[in-house]
């Protein structure tokens, strides 16, 4: 049976503003997710759940790109939370492997706080050109070593390459 491509559902019609993701959050669709926090944080919004229950893995682009939210979250006036809801182990252990947990702004939860409505929209994807899809990772990753110093050696390697990439 062929697997469903990987989507993030969004709605944004209440507070607090709900993502699910559907299949792999990776490198090669976090990008429009990474435009929809911005934009929505820029909008003043400032609650947002991630719903992992359909997810079936992620990577450290994706993870550095929550990280990033989270601490653009934590600058915000007034400040704002990020609640991972319905994280299967590995996720959960990836998430807390790599700091995101230390983050205050991020909030793990046991239950889920709320219910998928009829006002979940599928978030477009989007095509990034190489220079630019090599920013992004390389942002992630540098997100993940200012959250969590112990990052440094497990990306190092891929922090420099990204480098010489974008420069």
């Amino acid at each position: 049976m062929p697997s469903t491509p990987p989507v993030f559902l969004v709605n944004a019609h209440h507070e607090p503003v709900v993502v699910r993701v559907h299949g792999r959050a990776t490198l090669h669709n976090s990008a429009p997710l990474k435009r929809f926090f911005q934009r929505l944080v820029e909008q003043g919004r400032r609650q947002f759940v991630l719903d992992f229950h359909d997810c079936t893995g992620v990577d450290s682009t994706f993870l550095g790109i929550i990280a990033g939210t989270s601490m653009q979250l934590l600058q915000a006036k007034p400040q704002g939370t990020l609640t991972l809801v319905r994280m299967n182990e590995r996720v959960k252990e990836l998430v807390t492997n790599l700091g995101l947990h230390k983050l205050p702004t991020v909030q793990l939860a046991k239950v889920d706080g709320y219910k998928p409505g009829a006002k979940d929209e599928v978030l477009p994807s989007e095509k990034l050109s190489e220079k630019e899809g090599a920013r992004m990772i390389l942002q992630a990753h540098e997100n993940l070593v200012e959250i969590d110093a112990s990052n440094r050696s497990k990306f190092q390697d891929v922090i420099a390459f990204l480098k010489s990439q974008t420069e």
